[in-house]
């Protein structure tokens, strides 16, 4: 048998990281079996549409590197469709679910119900005072074919709901939760399609994953309490049941579901922050699943051979902010620096600090700066903040730097360096080293002493990256300037 999963968002707004997470998941799944991995919209609810929401989910999984086999994608700035089963576009299969209702009608297995919304509301209103479950009462369950046919020539408003079974059983078994049993006494006769003949998600999922073939339905625990209604429409076509997994909910700190509120949610939000995609789906895989080892950071490549269902938790992942930074400046360390430079350019224009015009002619200064940076950084739109020292010629001291330019020795030091870069003919890290290796035979000073004091001069802080290589690239006449600036504005008042 052949592995078959699927991914079908309904095109309603952002990416969720959740929804990230379930695509990952059936794609590491299709991976790790060498089957396929399908992507659906599910648009039949129109009212949640929003206009350019499936552009810019499919943008965010071709950002992540969770590529599908089949469904829709974006080509030349249309959306396309490739694959033997579509179309993969719910709105577009209406006529497919027409033939399907209508084979459960016939086989009684589903009914019209033109009962108003007033009187399910009333219906709801008098089950919920009495303390009973709040569910369709079944008046429409038994009309006769004579009067669904009046009914419907008289284009009365109705919809068609499944007719489950009283006092069934409806088991199957879930690769996370193990077996799961649910009585049809505690379960709605659920609306399947809608008045304005759409199908329900209920209806149009099952109907779409068996002519897909799809073997394993992989999605949220949310979806748990709607799984028996889709097991008993498979029972009802006569369909095999595929192997469902539901996986557990990403959490706040607070352990409640993720949520906006609480701050970042949106693959979006984390691609505008500069996360890298190989941090982001590194991180969110461990939401949920644990590997055999204690290993934290994954490759797509060794996540596609580790991966199984078998080890997602039951549990919640807590989203931790501190962890993910943590992975992402790994990546950010890890990457060749010229692609690293190159995603941080955004930024830096953003920032100010470069034109967009000066990007060629600077390229290499600039990639010298971000080598220094990237160290330092959890995402790559915190390098306008991290930069600030190479382009702020006049600062402030803290306390501490203050301290530092105050001792004694340090005006004979701060003059012996100025000089020494001044008759520099080159100034690159050699070069550097050199200059302070000379101050320190000639000054007999060494340590913090020597290196702090250069580094308050020179930046205004007194703690910071490697200094040759911030000496480096503020280049000389930077340098100059700034020990004058400190000399008359600091030295002169200690």
């Amino acid at each position: 048998m052949t592995v078959r999963v699927r991914f079908a968002p309904s095109p309603t707004g952002f990416v969720h990281i959740g929804s990230l997470r379930t695509a990952l998941y059936n794609y590491l799944h299709a991976r790790k079996n060498s089957g396929k991995y399908i992507l659906r919209i599910e648009d039949t609810d129109q009212n949640r549409y929003v206009e350019g929401a499936i552009e810019n989910m499919l943008s965010a999984m071709q950002w992540a590197g969770v590529n599908h086999d089949e469904g829709a994608i974006i080509r030349n700035d249309d959306l396309v469709q490739i694959g033997e089963y579509g179309p993969y576009v719910q709105s577009e299969r209406l006529e497919v679910y027409k033939k399907y209702i209508e084979i459960l009608i016939e086989k009684g297995q589903a009914y019209y119900c033109f009962c108003s919304k007033e009187r399910l509301d009333e219906v709801r209103d008098e089950q919920k005072k009495a303390g009973l479950n709040q569910k369709y009462d079944g008046k429409c369950r038994e009309l006769s074919k004579e009067e669904i046919k009046k009914k419907l020539d008289n284009g009365e408003t109705h919809v068609i709901r499944l007719k489950l079974p009283e006092n069934y059983d409806i088991k199957f078994e879930d690769v996370v939760r193990g077996n799961v049993v649910v009585n049809t006494v505690d379960m709605d006769d659920q609306v399947l399609i809608k008045s304005d003949g759409f199908p329900t998600y209920h209806f149009a999922v099952v109907v779409d994953d068996h002519l897909m073939r799809i073997t394993h339905v992989i999605r949220g625990e949310e979806w748990l309490i709607s799984t028996p209604k889709h097991v008993y429409l498979y029972q009802a076509f006569g369909w095999e049941v595929p192997l469902y997994a539901h996986l557990p909910n990403i959490l706040n700190a607070d352990k409640k579901k993720l949520s906006k509120r609480q701050g970042d949610v949106a693959v979006e939000d984390f691609m505008k922050k500069g996360y890298l995609p190989e941090a982001l789906v590194n991180y969110i895989a461990l939401l949920g699943w644990s590997p055999e080892d204690n290993q934290e950071i994954f490759s797509m490549k060794e996540l596609e051979e580790n991966f199984s269902l078998e080890r997602v938790s039951k549990s919640g992942g807590v989203f931790d902010i501190n962890k993910l930074n943590w992975v992402n400046a790994h990546y950010i360390k890890e990457k060749p620096i010229e692609e690293i430079t190159d995603l941080a350019i955004p930024y830096l224009i953003e920032s100010g600090y470069i034109a967009e015009g000066q990007v060629q002619e600077k390229y290499d200064w600039i990639k010298d700066l971000v080598s220094i940076i990237r160290i330092n950084l959890n995402n790559l739109s915190e390098i306008g903040e991290k930069v600030a020292m190479f382009f702020n010629d006049e600062f402030k001291l803290s306390e501490e730097a203050t301290d530092v330019i105050a001792e004694e020795h340090v005006p004979e030091l701060l003059e012996l360096l100025k000089t020494k870069i001044n008759n520099a003919d080159s100034i690159d890290v050699s070069d550097i080293k050199s200059i302070i290796k000379e101050i320190q035979k000639e000054l007999g000073v060494k340590g913090p002493k020597l290196f702090k004091p250069i580094r308050v001069a020179v930046t205004g802080e007194s703690h910071g990256p490697d200094l040759p290589q911030i000496m480096k690239i503020l280049g000389k006449k930077n340098m100059l300037l700034r020990i004058d600036y400190v000399v008359n504005n600091f030295i002169k008042k200690v």
